[in-house]
């Protein structure tokens, strides 16, 4: 029975990956919410796999990191190969792969307070560090679903300080319950730089080739 429940849910991930998988994760890339790939996609999919799925995908590709950075934290990435036996009979086989992080110790720290800085020349300040580091070593830690399970009214509050897109990119993902960093790419940036400018943002933004943090707020 245990093996037969195995291979109808892996049965059913080959089939949902064929039909979805791949346009989620395009979709995704693309810069869509989860509402609207759920909009766009050809085979209907429930809002609650597509969630899960974007989220994997931001976590697989280093968009979302669960650890701090600089930690050499793992990242997992899950796949399923279908195999046939002598006599014909298809099965399906778990591949995990696991990926090493990069690790940085010797930190500078600099501080910045909430209204020390004007949002424009933090911006200023932020795309310089970025431009410096690379996108893909440049993050900003974010606190969404830690406030959404312990001050509902703070993450409301934040939600408020967003733009409309922003709003939709960030209730549609399943923050967990901690502070959790998303990489500095566009989407990163505005969001962190609306939260600032209506003093709904503390928390810290790293910089791992220049071996930087900058804390705000």
């Amino acid at each position: 029975m245990g093996e037969n429940r195995y291979f109808q849910k892996a049965l059913s991930d080959f089939m949902y990956e064929s039909a979805s998988g791949g346009a989620i994760r395009h979709l995704a890339d693309s810069g869509y919410t989860v509402r609207r790939i759920v909009e766009n996609l050809d085979f209907p999919t429930p809002y609650e796999r597509v969630q899960k799925a974007v989220w994997e995908h931001l976590i697989r590709q280093g968009t979302i990191l669960l650890e701090k950075p600089g930690r050499s934290a793992q990242k997992e990435s899950v796949s399923y190969v279908r195999e046939y036996d002598q006599y014909g009979k298809a099965s399906f086989r778990r591949i995990v792969v696991q990926e090493e992080g990069e690790k940085v110790t010797d930190w500078s720290i600099k501080a910045l307070g909430s209204n020390e800085w004007t949002a424009e020349d933090l911006a200023v300040l932020l795309r310089h560090k970025r431009d410096a580091n690379g996108q893909e070593h440049a993050c900003v830690s974010f606190d969404f679903g830690l406030a959404s399970r312990k001050e509902p009214e703070k993450y409301e509050a934040m939600l408020s300080a967003l733009e409309e897109d922003q709003r939709e990119y960030v209730s549609g993902l399943p923050w967990e319950g901690r502070r959790v960093y998303h990489k500095l790419n566009f989407r990163g940036m505005e969001m962190l730089i609306q939260l600032y400018e209506a003093g709904q943002y503390q928390g810290e933004c790293y910089f791992l080739k220049t071996r930087e943090i900058l804390q705000i707020g």
